[in-house]
């Protein structure tokens, strides 16, 4: 028996915009596969190019080359008209809630607005008992559907948004830093809402962040992106026990861990400069401007995205060993020492 397509898979993504007579190289050859009931957490710095590899995925941007299956469709070139049917198996939930809800809908109308875009319910009563089972399963109360969002609190916000996702059973689900606009009180209960409903319902996830700790409680496998590019992809144990490119090696040594003395002994790596701009990104690996390994090799010739031998993990680094063996840092400090 076959067995059923990925959620998500994305060859060779790129994704350039023209500005000023120049190019920005936002997304530079991305693939990654979200398998079904999966999560995958996509992580790296501001202007990375993440949220635009999440965007392009459900063809709110247009691709400038690549390949983008959903389900094993190939969405990539599909007509407006053509993919309309198509986008109940997808939805993007977006990072500020109060800027992805018309404000003029009620929350009720806001979810029930795909069920009749997609005919997934008769009209009136049928419609009405929906939507109360999905506020209802998004953790709010069936007197919700009358508020509009500014009666609401962000996290009431984040889960109408959930709910609206959910309100077309889609096989794939796109989380754009889903927390991040949230107060830090409300954050661990959205993560586990999340958390719940993949389990339950079983859709693959993308889940784009910045948050290390959100993308270790959450997602089965973790890529790592830099300036458009992935430099490494990993289980999410794997990775957070042993990284093996210096970037990931960086953002790791860098993230809070809940115990003190575990911090104050660690290592960090410090990195030099800033993250350059997609307008001019540098030639060969992106990252060598910043990082501390960083060999002749590494500034002409750009590393391929490989597989490391008898493993899951993919690496591009030209320093990492066919055995896993990663390049150690020479100016790694005592993070106590880093405070500041």
């Amino acid at each position: 028996m076959t067995s059923p397509s990925p959620a998500l898979e994305l060859d060779g993504l790129t994704r350039h915009f023209a500005s000023g007579g120049s190019t920005v190289r936002a997304v530079d050859g991305v693939s990654l596969t979200v398998g079904r009931g999966e999560v995958l957490g996509l992580v790296g710095e501001s202007g990375s190019g993440k949220s635009t590899v999440g965007r392009c995925a459900v063809r709110l941007d247009e691709p400038t080359a690549g390949t983008v299956r959903i389900g094993g469709t190939d969405v990539t070139r599909l007509s407006r008209r053509a993919l309309r049917p198509l986008r109940k198996d997808f939805h993007l939930v977006f990072q500020d809630p109060s800027s992805s809800l018309d404000p003029r809908m009620t929350a009720g109308a806001i979810i029930a607005e795909p069920i009749r875009l997609h005919r997934l319910a008769a009209r009136g009563e049928a419609v009405r008992t929906r939507v109360a089972e999905l506020l209802a399963q998004v953790g709010l109360r069936p007197e919700h559907a009358d508020r509009h969002p500014h009666e609401l609190s962000g996290g009431q916000r984040q889960r109408i948004s959930l709910a609206r996702a959910l309100a077309v059973d889609p096989d794939l689900l796109i989380a754009d830093e889903p927390t991040s606009a949230l107060d830090v009180s409300v954050q661990a209960s959205v993560l586990n809402l999340l958390a719940d409903l993949q389990r339950d319902r079983g859709f693959g996830c993308l889940f784009i962040t910045h948050d290390l700790a959100a993308v270790e409680f959450l997602a089965d496998r973790i890529a790592v992106m830099y300036l458009g590019r992935i430099v490494e992809q990993a289980p999410t144990a794997e990775l957070f026990a042993a990284p093996k490119h210096p970037y990931t090696r960086a953002l790791l040594s860098a993230a809070p861990v809940p115990d003190p003395a575990a911090q104050r002994s660690r290592e960090r790596i410090v990195l030099s400069g800033e993250l350059p701009s997609p307008l001019s990104p540098p030639p060969g690996c992106h990252f060598h401007t910043r990082c501390p390994v960083a060999v002749d090799r590494c500034r002409t010739d750009v590393p391929e995205l490989r597989t490391l031998p008898g493993t899951a993990r993919q690496v591009a680094c030209h320093l990492v060993a066919e055995d896993g063996t990663a390049p150690v840092a020479t100016n790694a400090s005592p993070a106590s020492d880093l405070a500041s």
